[in-house]
């Protein structure tokens, strides 16, 4: 249970795909200016590398060396267009505000990344921690962002006002200089966090 967790722990903080490996930042940087949309597009994401990486590990050793990344792709696709098609059904509002960033998900790094180095070469049960660990991993980091662009842009979060009225939204947080302006304060206070946990162990 211990090697489990490990796994499961490595995607949301020690090799969080965002703020440690730095893959998949477009759609990270794009969809993020409201909670709602960082959260679709987290668990959006989430699903796809789950059920991406469960299949791929189940038939592993069935796929042929030379023809992997194709049949990779196919599967990836295969659940991309599951999720959006249910986004299209039963969330049209967060589909349309997440746009084509829910089909790209085919060719997000991080999904290709995983099913790669590890899907293809562990067990289920391994696979199955990796991409909870590494889509919540995913999910957290886009919600704290959306959090803070959402709050300091529009003065609301989840569409709930939460600064009085008096307080005039800051327009910069909500164009791509103010993503790409939080996302570097997360990774700086990453980084900050782990030299002190450094320092604290030595």
């Amino acid at each position: 249970m211990s090697r489990f967790f490990k796994i499961f722990t490595n995607g949301l903080v020690k090799e969080n795909p965002l703020l440690v490996l730095m893959i998949g930042l477009c759609s990270a940087l794009a969809v993020t200016t409201s909670v709602v949309n960082g959260i679709g597009m987290g668990l959006s994401m989430t699903f796809v590398l789950l059920m991406s990486e469960v299949v791929i590990s189940i038939f592993r050793k069935l796929i042929p060396e030379s023809i992997r990344i194709p049949i990779f792709i196919i599967v990836i696709a295969a659940f991309t267009t599951v999720i959006d098609y249910v986004l299209k059904a039963y969330f049209p509002d967060l589909s349309k505000a997440m746009g084509v960033f829910i089909p790209l998900i085919v060719v997000n790094c991080i999904i290709m990344g995983r099913v790669e180095s590890f899907a293809s070469k562990q067990p289920v049960g391994n696979v199955i921690f990796d991409a909870l660990g590494m889509g919540l991993g995913y999910t957290w980091v886009l919600a704290g962002i959306s959090l803070v662009r959402e709050l300091f842009g529009n003065g609301s979060i989840l569409g709930f006002q939460i600064l009085p009225d008096s307080y005039t939204p800051i327009l910069f947080f909500i164009l791509p200089p103010g993503g790409f302006f939080i996302f570097a304060l997360f990774i700086s206070l990453n980084s900050f966090l782990k030299s002190k946990n450094k320092e604290a162990r030595i």
